[in-house]
């Protein structure tokens, strides 16, 4: 039987075998709805004074999260009862969609600009950022091909070079938005991924280095990307300029210290600290709840990184190997974009506008991170029978 032949009688075997209750990994699901209620928490706090200011209501942020957070969970559920070979047949036509998705956002007078980079279309009242769910769409269709293309991909090098061209394809459309941060996690997640589904480490090597090389370039080419790494090297050199957002998420942290000062109690959203609410909502997080919080909130995602490489190991045992890929790269998104986010947030990286999965504000990355959970739970759900 072929690796494509995956047995469609293990969710009944299962359902067989269970109770309902059994059927689900609850743990997963707690720390997932315990990571969207914090970052929902941490919104109302770091957004009250830019809410206040721009809006007069200041929990203007917060409601748009809620509903946000209520529409994620509603769409994810929707998701949790669709079947693992549905979604791989699906995955072509869902890179096909977040392509064109992508570009529809460059067309002039259709894309939306914030703060130099056009990233979101406008549905009304409402951003959508096509990158977001496009790293899942690309995460869903690498899994079908790594199950379809397995032989190749062991063998010869046209194996890698098709998805390889795809991501070419992908990077020019964000790049010309820009978006860096975007390019450079489905990049990794994709090389992540043909790692571990056995592509030559020659080859793989090879490919990684053509990579790095590539990203480096880019960084040298766009002088503000070169400034912000050198402000990253050492951002009190110009505190009040270019190191300002850093120096304000470093101060915002130190003031935290063990156990923090107190939640709604933090000075550094006061206009201090630029994007309190999205990419430094974890400074916010910091100063108000501690070390302590910092570290439970990182407990938190490795246990979610953890239990998806657990999944997907589970789903290779018992051969369904679509599931495994899939499991391993929303690991590999989850880790990169968490550690990328707070990496920034506590100065070891450069500043990059990436999302704190689950947490920072925004209904594009809520909703593609709280489905990413969802393919989680049903992938755990169709395997665990095989366990």
């Amino acid at each position: 039987m072929s690796r494509a032949a995956v047995p469609q009688a293990l969710p009944r075997a299962f359902a067989a075998e269970q109770t309902w209750f059994d059927r689900w990994d609850y743990s997963l699901i707690a720390v997932a709805l315990i990571l969207s209620g914090l970052g929902l928490v941490m919104v109302a706090s770091a957004s009250v004074s830019i809410a206040t200011r721009e809006t007069g209501d200041a929990l203007y942020f917060f409601w748009r999260q809620a509903a946000y957070l209520i529409l994620a969970v509603t769409v994810s559920l929707a998701a949790m009862g669709v079947p693992m070979h549905s979604w791989r047949r699906a995955g072509p036509l869902l890179l096909v969609g977040g392509i064109v998705l992508l570009a529809v956002v460059l067309i002039p007078g259709v894309g939306r600009e914030v703060n130099g980079s056009t990233r979101w279309l406008s549905l009304g009242r409402v951003n959508f950022q096509p990158s977001e769910p496009m790293k899942l769409f690309l995460v869903i269709y690498l899994a079908g091909y790594l199950l379809r293309r397995d032989a190749e991909l062991r063998s010869r090098i046209g194996g890698i070079l098709k998805p390889v061209a795809l991501l070419s394809i992908i990077a020019a459309l964000l790049l010309l938005e820009p978006d860096y941060g975007a390019t450079v996690v489905m990049f990794a997640t994709a090389l992540g991924m043909m790692f571990l589904a056995g592509v030559p480490m020659m080859i793989f090597l090879v490919w990684a280095l053509i990579t790095s090389v590539f990203f480096a370039a880019l960084v040298l080419s766009a002088p503000y990307r070169l400034e912000r790494l050198l402000t990253f090297m050492n951002p009190w050199a110009d505190p009040f300029g270019s190191g300002f957002q850093l120096t304000q998420a470093l101060i915002a942290i130190g003031r935290g210290e063990w156990s923090g000062v107190g939640l709604g109690s933090g000075v550094q959203k006061l206009f201090y600290l630029p994007e309190a609410h999205t990419d430094f909502l974890f400074a916010v997080l910091a100063e108000e709840l501690g070390l302590a919080g910092m570290v439970a909130v990182i407990g938190m995602f490795a246990f979610l990184v953890w239990r998806a490489m657990q999944i997907g190991a589970r789903a290779a045992r018992v051969g369904d190997v679509f599931s495994a890929y899939l499991c391993y790269g929303i690991g590999l998104l989850f880790a990169l974009q968490a550690f990328i986010n707070i990496g920034v947030n506590i100065g070891i990286l450069p500043t990059k506008g990436l999302a704190l999965p689950l947490m920072s504000y925004g209904g594009s990355s809520l909703l593609s991170s709280c489905v990413s959970v969802a393919l989680l739970i049903r992938a755990d759900h169709e395997t665990r029978v095989g366990a």
